[in-house]
């Protein structure tokens, strides 16, 4: 019956949102929160797009080449991919923080991580230095990833969590493009400079966290869960019912959020262990896990880190084409996520996903089709058509993997186990990008065209 109790008083609320005629930004209290929700937990992913662009850009800058001593291999590949592997190690102890110690807590925690590898990255005088400095950025990143994404799933408004969710992923373009543009600008210093400023530019989201957290309030689902329920109360008060104590809205979800924390942490060790305790989590598990695959496995890996080298293949060897071509592919990027995330709320989540998956296997296999032709013809119409399919890869892969990726899994993971799933997640995810940022170097220096 509780079960019951439950599933119809999240029913009541989704309908009391939906209905809801007031749009959010006629909402004083909720439009003063999602502005505050931009700079220090929607733009979180602006490091990782932010990260993926220094290592794209920096690679064509004659002086990172220079003082690195022209990585090729699986040293340009360490370069690049000491960040997921830093992520890895920090993942199976970010549920500790951020179930102990709260969202806002965990966010800031990660940032200050960030901030401190960005200075060492940004002043590194030798490859081992730099390497170490992007693996603790790469550590201190999932921490604010995980407890930002669930931070928006648990203080947005229903109406609007979806799209708030979809934006959140949305944010990296906005760090990728502020980073390609940095870097292009940086191409006209002659020395060590044109790389050092834009890495150390890279704390810029982080600082932003780090000075606007805690004026955001802390997750509902998290004080009740910690006993605190009239300061969940107030916070649910004032930002879903805009200081209405007697809001229907704000008393059905008290009894909704009460009722499934009951549920979940009678039958939660709050271990890792109830990750596989039942078919339903172990399902929940295997969908996290392969989204973490495909998300860093569609070929994303070799536009975000090494598109030089593609435009290469292709003939297009002046580094000032490739900035400016980088720098349009970013802002395409952005438009096509944040289109994703506005209409996520319209189809269902597989008809998404499948459209997506479809359409980033139609186009890698044109893409590929082009390059091979002009590696054997020299076709200069081989060549610009593969420059047209590298933009028609952003449309394809914001449909599914960008938009949808946190809005599905806070949705499907349980708030017991959130910050674990999501942390599933980013494991898979930051494995497989380690291995694409390794492998896609090596590759490379086999490669020899005929």
């Amino acid at each position: 019956m509780v079960g019951a109790s439950s599933g119809s008083d999240h029913n009541l609320i989704h309908r009391m949102a939906v209905d809801d005629p007031i749009p959010w930004y006629r909402k004083p209290n909720l439009r003063t929160m999602y502005l505050l929700l931009f700079p220090c937990v929607i733009g979180i992913e602006m490091t990782s797009g932010f990260d993926s662009q220094i290592i794209n850009a920096a690679q064509l800058l004659p002086a990172w080449k220079a003082y690195f001593g022209n990585p090729t291999g699986a040293y340009n590949g360490i370069l690049a991919s000491a960040l997921p592997l830093g992520s890895v190690i920090g993942l199976p102890f970010i549920p500790i923080v951020n179930d102990t110690f709260g969202r806002r807590w965990c966010i800031m925690f990660g940032s200050m991580i960030m901030i401190i590898g960005t200075i060492i990255q940004g002043f590194a005088f030798n490859g081992p230095m730099y390497i170490l400095a992007r693996g603790i950025i790469g550590f201190g990143l999932p921490y604010a990833i995980v407890a930002g994404s669930c931070l928006i799933g648990e203080l947005g408004y229903p109406k609007e969590r979806p799209i708030l969710t979809s934006l959140f992923n949305a944010c990296y373009f906005i760090g990728a493009i502020v980073a390609a543009g940095c870097t292009f600008g940086t191409q006209q210093i002659n020395n060590d400079w044109s790389w050092r400023i834009p890495s150390l530019l890279q704390m810029a989201p982080s600082l932003l966290q780090v000075a606007f957290v805690f004026f955001l309030p802390e997750s509902p689902r998290y004080l009740m869960s910690k006993d605190r329920f009239e300061e969940a109360e107030a916070v649910l008060i004032k930002y879903h019912a805009e200081g209405n104590p007697d809001s229907e809205f704000v008393k059905a979800e008290i009894a909704e959020i009460r009722t499934t924390l009951e549920i979940e942490l009678e039958h939660s060790k709050r271990s890792w262990m109830d990750l596989v305790a039942t078919p339903g989590m172990r399902r929940r598990v295997i969908i996290g896990s392969l989204l973490g695959l495909f998300t860093q496995l569609s070929g994303n890996v070799v536009i975000s880190y090494f598109l030089g080298d593609v435009l290469k293949l292709i003939g297009y060897t002046d580094p000032s084409f490739q900035a400016k071509y980088n720098l349009g592919n970013q802002c395409w990027s952005l438009i096509c996520g944040v289109s994703a995330a506005l209409v996520v709320m319209r189809f269902r989540r597989r008809t998404m996903y499948l459209t997506g998956i479809i359409s980033i296997l139609a186009v890698y296999v044109a893409w590929t089709a082009c390059t091979a032709i002009f590696i054997d013809t020299k076709s200069d119409v081989a060549a610009k058509m593969s420059l047209f399919w590298i933009y028609a890869y952003s449309p394809a892969y914001n449909l599914c993997f960008n938009a949808l990726t946190y809005t599905y899994l806070i949705e499907i993971f349980p708030y017991a186990n959130r910050a674990r799933g999501i942390s599933i997640f980013q494991f898979w995810g930051k494995a497989a990008q380690f291995f694409g940022t390794n492998v896609n170097p090596i590759g490379k220096s086999l490669f020899r065209p005929i």
